[in-house]
């Protein structure tokens, strides 16, 4: 009996664990729905300005895509 009963609390576990983050990824979890929403072409241009302060991106890769938002393709 205790050889089974390891192996099945750690299955019951498992799956409850794995209920929990479908629940969340199917949208069943109280969230923000301003927080899902398409950011701003200024928030955009802040991003990419940050990210190219913090050495993510190139100052070559800024500009292309700064143009990209802009329009300026």
């Amino acid at each position: 009996m205790k050889k089974l009963f390891i192996p099945a609390s750690m299955a019951l576990t498992a799956m409850l664990l794995l209920t929990g983050c479908l629940e969340l990824h199917l949208g069943g979890g109280s969230r923000n729905d301003a927080q899902y929403q398409n950011p701003s072409v200024g928030q955009q241009l802040i991003d990419l300005q940050r990210a190219r302060d913090a050495g993510a991106i190139s100052a070559e890769e800024y500009q292309t895509q700064k143009a990209k938002l802009l329009g300026n393709k």
